[in-house]
């Protein structure tokens, strides 16, 4: 039999209340108090739910990975056309790259450049990410070719490891909060390059 209390708040809430404080100020530079604050925890029932910060930080990565992976699935659907899959992929990385919502920049990146080089742990869903991203796109691309609308010469699992590289700093560019025609211009400039 279970013994202590049972838990009386949401865990998806508090974990997705910690990825925004995440999100924005970085793993070293929240503290416990913003944490509390933001999942509105007392330090034992974080503690008791999380474990720590970083098992916290785990859960929040977690949280944003699956969600991007989620939004992927539906972007590049096999039961759609490939090339609308990836003009969706590329549309929806636009509007997160343009304006405010590029200043906030993404979580996974601003973690990979923090931590992904000294946490065993980070630098492992870091790259389970890119690889996971790099099969969708590479999928979308293979079908793409299959229906004759990769350009001559384009090979899909090197024009998406380009593509991954590219989105990805889309994200950094974005910090700048650059015009959505000036993203969008260079999304249209590449993939003009790789499909008919």
């Amino acid at each position: 039999m279970p013994r202590g209390r049972p838990r009386s708040f949401d865990v998806d809430a508090a974990v997705e209340r910690a990825m925004d404080v995440f999100w924005s100020r970085g793993y070293h530079a929240t503290a416990l108090p913003d944490l509390l604050r933001a999942t509105r925890l007392s330090r034992g029932s974080l503690y008791a739910a999380f474990g720590d910060k970083h098992s916290l930080f785990l859960r929040a990565l977690d949280r944003y990975i699956a969600d991007a992976l989620a939004r992927m699935d539906v972007e590049f659907d096999p039961r759609n056309d490939p090339v609308e899959g990836l003009q969706a992929y590329l549309v929806g990385y636009v509007e997160r790259t343009s304006g405010s919502n590029g200043r906030r920049g993404c979580l996974l990146v601003a973690t990979a450049m923090e931590l992904a080089g000294g946490d065993a742990d980070v630098g492992r869903r870091v790259a389970g990410f890119f690889k996971a991203m790099e099969a969708k796109v590479t999928d979308a691309l293979s079908r793409a070719k299959a229906a004759g609308r990769l350009a001559d010469g384009v090979e899909p699992a090197t024009a998406a490891r380009v593509l991954v590289c590219f989105v990805e700093g889309l994200r950094v560019v974005g910090k700048t909060a650059p015009a959505r025609t000036t993203s969008q211009a260079a999304v249209d400039a590449l993939i003009g390059r790789f499909v008919r």
